[in-house]
């Protein structure tokens, strides 16, 4: 059996926050606003995942409503996400993503994505595909005021 789902995310950027995209901290004046860490890339990920095993979403599982949750990294939610995916009985075939951003480009930090995306989820690197594209200055994302990602998981058993 072959599943797929889709996640998406975005999040304004603010001066003074920190900006981690793919569990790595981005050089950048801005950051992502969020109730944890405000990684879209792993919250769209994550989101995937869950549709793809019919197991709801991020907000059911992390409430933002939950205080627990407050500034806690992304990469603790892959990870529960993750064996709730394997306690189902499956395995993660491929993830697709594009992060989209006009500045900073990632380009150069996507390798550094993948490898921390792959390790979590215990797949190899070929299994993880990071995009970046940009939308051409138009909307909130073109305007510097956000950051967003899509994601594609499928999965098998």
């Amino acid at each position: 059996m072959v599943k797929t789902g889709i996640g998406y995310d975005v999040h304004p950027l603010a001066k003074g926050e920190e900006l981690i995209i793919g569990g790595v901290k981005i050089d950048s004046p801005e950051g992502s606003v969020g109730h944890s860490d405000g990684d879209v890339l792993l919250h769209a990920i994550v989101d995937a995942l869950l549709g793809a095993t019919n197991l709801g979403d991020i907000g059911q599982h992390f409430p933002s409503s939950d205080e627990s949750w407050k500034g806690k990294e992304s990469i603790h939610f892959l990870e529960h996400t993750i064996s709730l995916v394997r306690e189902q009985g499956f395995e993660i075939d491929h993830i697709d993503s594009t992060v989209i951003l006009e500045e900073p480009k990632i380009a150069d930090i996507i390798p550094e994505m993948i490898y921390k995306i792959s390790y979590t989820l215990q797949i190899e690197e070929s299994a993880v595909s990071i995009k970046a594209t940009t939308t051409d200055k138009m909307g909130f994302i073109g305007r510097g005021e956000g950051v967003g990602a899509v994601a594609v998981a499928t999965i098998s058993k």
